[in-house]
């Protein structure tokens, strides 16, 4: 039986656009003023590509490191002052549950770093057994697929045996890399085709559909 390698924001969590908008703020805060969809296009990358990104539709050089570092804890602060409005996306706690019960391995690997990822983990009551993967454990965040391969080696699998669900292109294109089957998520914003193109094998709306789904998956009771 297949195991499964989450990503948070947008696939379990309804928070991609506190973090679009904790982005926004953030740039407009140090001088940059930049589109809330064009921001929206990059969430899902590890902080350092998405800065890069994000200095490139501005058109502007590289940004040093003390402004790198000015962005990123301005996210910071309005992301955790919008934290309010974060919820689990339906069917989450009771996927996470189903998995659990069915004694199908999982995990949680995540390009936010902990300190962030962490208020969103608690409201997913995750059992202290499960392995969380965040962006402080390896060298290079999505699109690399560094985070889903850390995970299945703390589940003790490899990516043949593993599925990645993620809401992102950048998740199935780290998975795709690793050679992990891709499922998507539509709640983070991006298309279902964009995601099949990137690599889904399967697209389900949000944790609910795909908890209702996961015989294609070849999660069954018999």
């Amino acid at each position: 039986m297949a195991a499964f390698i989450f990503d948070l924001d947008g696939t379990l969590v309804d928070s991609v656009y506190q973090h679009v908008l904790a982005w926004h703020t953030a740039l407009r805060d140090c001088g940059f003023n930049l589109s809330v969809w064009k921001i929206h296009r990059r969430i899902g990358m590890s902080g350092g590509l998405l800065m890069r990104a994000l200095t490139r539709e501005l058109g502007v050089a590289d940004v040093d490191e003390a402004m790198a570092e000015r962005l990123a804890q301005r996210h910071k602060e309005e992301y955790l002052r919008l934290l309010s409005q974060v919820q689990p996306l339906p069917g989450a706690i009771e996927l996470l549950q189903e998995l659990t019960r069915s004694k199908v391995k999982w995990a949680i690997a995540t390009s936010g770093a902990l300190e962030t990822a962490k208020p969103a983990l608690d409201m997913l009551q995750i059992p202290s057994d499960i392995p969380i993967i965040t962006r402080d454990q390896v060298k290079r965040a999505k699109p690399d697929p560094d985070l889903f391969l850390r995970a299945a080696e703390k589940l003790g699998v490899d990516a043949t045996q593993a599925m990645v669900v993620g809401d992102s292109v950048w998740d199935m294109l780290a998975a795709r890399r690793a050679n992990f089957l891709g499922v998507g998520i539509l709640a983070g914003g991006y298309g279902e085709q964009e995601l099949v193109q990137s690599g889904a094998y399967r697209v389900y709306a949000d944790p609910q559909e795909m908890l209702q789904h996961l015989d294609e998956l070849g999660v069954r009771d018999d």
